[in-house]
């Protein structure tokens, strides 16, 4: 087969397998985008382009760009890839392509961006092709304590980069794995299996700073191992294996690991039978965790024994270990100490009735104070022991029963408490009868609750009252307790009235509350002091608005009183039904009848009331521009006699509103202005026309709502600067109204120009600063038109003066004096004025001729203008 045919076949089949076939890859001079998978052979037919001109128009095709070296086009249009692509190096390659007619261009150039396909090509690696790890016995199930990890050098972001790492082996192999990894970050931990059943080989153990030397151990050996041989340690085949396995300890893991794992990490998610993957080992020791808590300890309260006291030793990881003990609960007393062996100790005798627990928080640190092992906590129950006798609640406990109860009837319970922990033997308590006076077997007591019952019917003729003394034990203690039963006589009578009809009562309607309407009398020939023959009042009909109220003495009296306030127009009269009962119930089969309830009729007489308000409150809000003449609100009242009522009004000392004094309408009278007065109390009072002396009085409030009404104003309209020392002069401004009418302001120079010589800023909310920003050459007042607006947009222009002056070192102004004049006496004068006067006379001629010269010379030059400062 010729080069030029295995060429053409692998085209074909190449485009094949890419989906198209050649016809498909010819196509016109244009922009193109074409995908390639990388390690694609080479020389490769990519594309064939093709020119808008005919032949012989196009003659050829030429390449340009920075990739030319891995791409070709023959003079008929088909692009060769000419070397290898590799995803990992770049994704895509740009070229252009143009058509040539001899060495001219006559078409394009065009685009043709080259995209790179990854193939997975590369398998993933593990960085290591073995890795070490320890592990502690008792290891927290899916804490990490070692982690594995592969790469791929195929894209990171594509599936074929996307690695899982998996465990597929562990040796020796259990019914159940101890290990488990996580598939994402290789991160490998114990199972809950692993937790519980991972244990190491068993060592010799050294204390903290003890010496591990041979020697040593020997000595170890002898202690705690064996008792002492005649034969050598070297031919002592236990002793042998024990420094085996010592030994074993300080060797590298990978000699000799307790258990080996087999990792595989796979690309393309691990999800693909074709995936690329590799494999690793992960040699594990278990190491003995001595770390372990103790568990709950328990200490007998008043412990007898030698203090300090040994409780557990707790022992860490790390030979050289620093040991602290804390208190998790902030208590005063913490009566625990450890020592640098990890020894715990008790200092004192416990007291579980002061505390029955205590938390121990121990910490193992390193001497940086950096903790080598995670804080452990202990707890240290406090055991009870009967150190407690019962203690009864009361001096003497008080229980009544009636007569005649039936047998078996409660009468009470003792209440006795035992400082000894709830629910022991130390706290059971048993309760027995020692004595009653009278003598009497009336009674029984439960042995474990307490509870008193009668055993007998109860008749006061045989005793009223019964003094009982009970003795109440625990295992180790006992304690007496006294109560006093009385026999109270049974309820068998009824209350009486002393009359059943009270007749009518008038009373006023503006009668004052808690005054009394009536006194009721009633008896009951029950045991007097007893709750059978207390008496008390309650009022059973007629009181449905609850006006009047009983109030009972306890001694058979009732006084009908008045609670809530009387209204003739509501009720004129109250028939009421008043009923008396004890707070005792009647003995059974016996019932209430008429002789237990009166009657009394309870009549209200009208009495002229002043008017009343409709409401309570009277407020209103109105705008401060509202028109004259327009109603505010109107004030209602009424007369509960319906007489007719008129309204007046005070407090008004602007005169701004009036009242209709027959309807109660409130309406302006002269323009309101809320910058004069934002709140306007009134009072108005309604009153009888027949009888003014009849009147209620209410506050009303209107309150007046801003609107803009008002333009922000200069606070000054006048400043000066210094010439030599220009400052800026800061402009404040005020708005009689209220937010959101007045500040902030906007502050500008008249007819939104900017000035040549002065600069306006604004400072705050309602100030500016005014800067002058040339040095003036004179002293010279300026009337600087500035616009002022609040914050709706309302305001105008305001004349602003500024005097530019000298000033003198203080900052103030002043004006230099052009001449100085000197007086003197009389005589002094004359004769001056004398000796003058012919020098006057010789010089005048001099004084015209430079007069007229200097004239002469002005008229020639002209006169100056002032270099004055315009705004």
């Amino acid at each position: 087969m010729t080069p030029t045919l295995h060429l053409l076949l692998l085209s074909l089949l190449l485009s094949i397998v890419s989906g198209r076939g050649l016809e498909d890859r010819k196509g016109p001079l244009e922009n193109k985008s074409l995908d390639v998978p990388e390690q694609t052979p080479v020389p490769y037919p990519i594309f064939q382009v093709a020119s808008r001109l005919a032949p012989p128009c196009v003659s050829g095709f030429r390449l340009n760009g920075e990739d030319g070296d891995m791409f070709m086009i023959s003079d008929d249009g088909w692009l060769y890839l000419q070397k290898p692509l590799d995803s990992s190096e770049d994704t895509h390659y740009v070229i252009g392509v143009e058509a040539l007619a001899g060495d001219s261009v006559v078409d394009g150039p065009v685009i043709v961006t080259i995209n790179v396909l990854d193939v997975n090509n590369h398998p993933p690696i593990f960085n290591q092709t073995e890795y070490s790890a320890m592990v502690r016995e008792n290891n927290a199930a899916g804490v990490p304590f070692a982690q594995v990890f592969a790469s791929d050098q195929d894209p990171p972001e594509s599936p074929n980069a996307l690695l899982r790492y998996s465990l597929i082996g562990q040796i020796p192999k259990q019914k159940k794995l101890f290990f488990q990894i996580d598939p994402v970050t290789g991160e490998i931990s114990t199972t809950e299996e692993g937790q519980l059943m991972l244990k190491a080989r068993v060592g010799l153990q050294y204390g903290q700073g003890e010496d591990h030397s041979g020697d040593n151990m020997k000595t170890m050996f002898d202690k705690y191992c064996m008792p002492k041989q005649d034969i050598p340690h070297e031919e002592n085949p236990f002793y042998n294996c024990l420094e085996r396995e010592t030994r074993r300890r300080s060797m590298d893991p990978l000699d000799d690991p307790d258990f080996t794992l087999l990792v595989r990490v796979q690309d393309l998610g691990g999800e693909s039978e074709i995936a690329l993957t590799d494999t690793t080992r992960v040699n594990v020791v278990v190491q003995p965790n001595l770390w372990v808590s103790p568990g709950m300890i328990s200490v007998k309260e008043h412990l007898s024994g030698q203090y300090p006291m040994a409780l557990t030793k707790v022992r860490s990881n790390e030979p050289d270990a620093i040991y602290r003990l804390l208190q998790k609960e902030r208590e005063i007393k913490f009566p625990f100490r450890i020592t640098v062996e990890g020894e715990i100790e008790l200092m004192e005798e416990l007291d579980r009735e002061e505390k029955d627990m205590y938390i121990l928080v121990v910490l193992a640190e390193d001497h940086h104070g950096n903790e080598v092992e995670p804080p452990m906590e202990i707890q240290v129950l406090v055991e009870d022991i009967n150190d407690n006798a019962p203690e009864c609640e009361m001096e003497e406990s008080m229980f009544e029963v009636q007569e005649n109860e039936p047998v078996g009837s409660p009468v009470g319970q003792l209440l006795v408490h035992d400082a000894d922990e709830i629910g022991t033997s130390n706290a059971l308590l048993t309760y027995t009868i020692l004595s009653s006076d009278p003598p009497t077997d009336a009674f029984s007591v439960d042995a474990v609750s307490g509870h008193v019952q009668s055993k007998q019917i109860l008749q006061r003729r045989a005793a009223t009252e019964y003094h009982l003394t009970f003795k109440v034990s625990d295992p180790g203690f006992s304690t007496q307790c006294k109560v006093l039963i009385k026999v109270i006589d049974v309820n068998n009578e009824l209350p009486l009235f002393e009359k059943n009809d009270y007749g009518d009562h008038s009373i006023a309607e503006d009668t004052p509350l808690g005054h009394t309407v009536l006194t009721v009398r009633a008896s009951d020939a029950d045991e007097l002091g007893s709750g059978s023959s207390r008496i008390e009042f309650h009022i059973s009909a007629g009181n449905e608005d609850e006006i009047f109220a009983m109030e009972t003495d306890g001694n058979g009296e009732g006084r009908l009183v008045v609670v809530k306030p009387l209204d003739f127009e509501a009720s004129a009269s109250h028939r009421l039904r008043i009923d008396a009962r004890n707070p005792e119930p009647l003995m059974k089969g016996l019932e209430y009848d008429s002789r237990s309830s009166a009657s009394a009729i309870v009549t209200v007489t009208d009495v002229d009331e002043p008017p009343e308000f409709v409401l309570d409150i009277l407020d209103v809000s109105v705008p401060e521009n509202t028109s004259v003449g327009a109603a505010l609100l109107t004030v209602e009242a009424k007369d509960p006699e319906g007489k007719e009522i008129v309204f007046k009004m005070e407090g008004d000392a602007r005169g701004w509103l009036t009242i209709d004094a027959a309807t109660g309408e409130i309406k302006t009278k002269a323009k309101l202005d809320r910058e004069t007065a934002e709140v306007l109390e009134l009072t108005v009072t309604a009153f009888e026309k027949a009888n003014p002396e009849k009147s209620a009085h209410r506050v009303v409030s209107v309150r007046l709502l801003d609107v803009n009404d008002n333009i922000p104003k200069l606070t000054e309209s006048q400043a000066f600067v210094c010439a030599k020392s220009p400052r800026p002069v800061v402009i404040r401004a005020q708005d009689a109204d209220s937010v959101p009418f007045s500040q902030p302001f906007t502050f500008s120079l008249a007819h939104g120009k900017k000035s040549p010589n002065w600069d306006l800023q604004a400072v705050d909310a309602t100030s500016a600063r005014l800067r002058l920003k040339k040095t003036p050459t004179e002293d010279k007042t300026f009337m600087i038109p500035i616009n002022i607006k609040d914050n709706a947009g309302m305001g105008v222009t305001h004349n602003f003066q500024v005097r530019v002056c000298n000033c003198t070192e203080l900052g103030y102004c002043y004006t230099a004096p052009e001449e100085r004049s000197f007086k003197y006496g009389m005589g002094t004068t004359i004769g001056i004025l004398g000796g003058t006067m012919g020098f006057v006379v010789l010089v005048f001629i001099i004084v015209v001729h430079r007069i007229k010269k200097d004239k002469e010379k002005k008229a020639v030059e002209g006169e100056g203008d002032a270099d004055g400062m315009l705004y």
